[in-house]
């Protein structure tokens, strides 16, 4: 699917498929947390049995009002043990599928709000 954002001056999500998503034109294959800020990291994550604890609480180390997980193809929800540093912090956490969150962001981060995704992309099925 082909997304046109807005005009905007933050990093966004142009384009998405299986195993992959583009980020101001780039495409990525590899988990990634996207800031509105400018960020992007690798998330050290291929599956969602790859998640831990210390995934969330990475997020919680991000100036912003809302964190965004995309579980991958499908939603699924991280333990609620894994969420406890950002409820420390009072950061507010969504989780979708991968898709639902990219769009999500573009909305959000045209906005000019402060937030963050983080993006479990798996590879692509064979």
């Amino acid at each position: 699917m082909k997304l046109h954002p807005d005009q905007s001056n933050v990093q966004t999500i142009t384009s998405y498929g299986a195993g992959w998503i583009a980020v101001d034109g780039e495409r990525i294959e590899r988990s990634v947390i996207i800031g509105s800020g400018g960020q992007r990291i690798d998330w050290n994550c291929r599956q969602f049995s790859d998640l831990d604890a210390s995934h969330f609480a990475s997020l919680a180390e991000f100036d912003t009002e809302l964190v965004i997980f995309g579980s991958g193809s499908k939603i699924r929800f991280p333990e609620p043990a894994w969420l406890q540093p950002l409820m420390q912090r009072r950061l507010g956490i969504e989780t979708m599928d991968s898709r639902a969150a990219c769009r999500t962001y573009n909305i959000l981060a045209g906005e000019g709000r402060k937030v963050v995704v983080a993006l479990l992309i798996e590879d692509a099925p064979a």
